[in-house]
């Protein structure tokens, strides 16, 4: 029996079932929601055959029969559930009756999801981090290094390389694909790559008359822009460019969507703190995925390719990290920012919590000249702050690097192995 990794959203969607009537758990496909919400279940319906799915469409009050917390595994191939479901709680409101999971979003998204507010709670659901999958140490926390709770770590880091991340962006955090055969593991993740896009049988239109192509086409290009601030223009002429076709921007939009509500890719937008100065913020996302390995999946990259390619994989780690970072900050009740000037100042990760505390983030793949460039950006956005604008000073200031030693600089910035972090 395979082992089951304890997830960091655990808590919350305990936490969450004990203050609402319905918890939705959404996410990419084969991230781990139905195993990890079958644990708060006391009965429950999977719609995952066609059979189900028409019997659920022909009577979806039924389908909320049964001992609760009820779960309800893909409600959206039949979207009248989100109704009924909270019907249901108008009638009979009480805690925790209702988990609901979803790889995609519904067809027709303004006819659900306005009716949901104060009776169905939406979590997001991410593959797993290296503190999920247990190959984080876990020796620096977010929390405390907003709390200012004393870290005065240092640990060499010897046993984990460059050649370990290179493997671990490209296997990417699916449950499945976390093996002791590595080249078994990647080869998981092929798989997993290879259906993202079989909607022979997909109840939505949407999906279904979308080519599986055409996705991989935009994949491709969205990988190769990866952690940069690409417009969708650029992206839709190298699509053009490379494939030697037409596209239309409506096609393209439409495509683009579609990849979002299969939580596909995860934009990081831009933070914009109140600069009193004649300073332009730049407002751009960074073009960034759920996953790396599906980046690598599209542009057919494996480990030693990144090896040989240090400026590329710089981007593809940066893109890495952050996928930790926003599971690690979504935790602790935060988000992921980040900052671009006119002047050129840029900042790869803005940890930011409600209470408007912030923590600034360089990424490096590590080595000395690349550490002391992002010295350099974190004092400069610190000080510009300090001077130009109301923002509080920062709570912490971070180098995240690949591999290498984990330290405390005499100047306050830790300098943090990804292998080290949790939230």
């Amino acid at each position: 029996m395979k082992k089951y990794y304890t997830r960091l959203i655990e808590p919350i969607i305990e936490r969450k079932l004990k203050s609402s009537g319905a918890v939705l758990v959404a996410g990419p496909k084969f991230c781990g929601k139905t195993t990890t919400c079958m644990l708060y279940q006391k009965s429950f319906i999977k719609l995952n055959t066609k059979q189900t799915i028409s019997i659920a469409k022909l009577d979806p009050k039924g389908v909320l029969i049964g001992d609760k917390p009820r779960l309800i595994d893909e409600w959206q191939t039949v979207p009248d559930i989100w109704n009924q479901v909270k019907d249901y709680l108008d009638f009979d409101y009480s805690f925790g009756q209702f988990i609901l999971t979803g790889s995609s979003t519904p067809a027709d998204k303004t006819q659900i999801y306005h009716s949901g507010a104060g009776r169905i709670v939406p979590l997001k659901m991410r593959p797993m981090s290296l503190f999920e999958s247990e190959e984080s140490k876990g020796l620096i926390s977010l929390q405390k290094l907003f709390n200012s709770e004393n870290q005065e770590v240092f640990d060499l880091n010897s046993n984990f390389t460059l050649t370990n991340v290179a493997y671990l962006i490209c296997r990417g955090g699916w449950p499945i694909s976390v093996q002791d055969d590595k080249d078994l593991g990647l080869e998981i993740t092929r798989n997993y790559y290879d259906s993202l896009f079989v909607f022979d049988n997909s109840e939505n239109e949407k999906f279904r008359n979308k080519k599986p192509e055409l996705f991989k086409m935009i994949l491709r290009s969205y990988a190769r822009n990866i952690s940069t601030e690409a417009p969708n223009t650029v992206i839709m002429e190298d699509v053009k460019a490379t494939n030697s076709r037409t596209l239309d921007a409506k096609t393209f939009d439409e495509y683009m969507e579609a990849l979002k509500d299969l939580y596909i890719i995860e934009d990081v937008t831009a933070w914009n703190p109140n600069i009193r100065s004649k300073t332009a913020i730049r407002t751009s996302p960074i073009r960034h995925f759920t996953d790396t390995s599906i980046a690598c999946r599209a542009l057919n990259i494996f480990p030693d390719d990144l090896m040989n390619d240090l400026k590329s994989f710089g981007l593809f780690f940066e893109d890495f990290a952050v996928r930790d970072l926003v599971i690690y900050a979504s935790c602790i009740g935060g988000e992921v920012r980040h900052y671009r000037d006119s002047t050129g100042l840029e900042c790869d990760a803005i940890v930011r919590l409600p209470d408007g505390q912030w923590g600034a983030i360089e990424i490096k793949l590590g080595g000395e000249e690349l550490i002391n460039d992002g010295v350099k950006s974190l004092l400069t956005l610190k000080k510009k702050l300090n001077e130009k604008s109301d923002e509080p000073a920062p709570a912490f200031m971070m180098i995240l690097t690949a591999c290498g030693s984990l330290y405390h600089r005499p100047d306050g910035i830790y300098v943090v192995p990804i292998n080290c972090l949790k939230p």
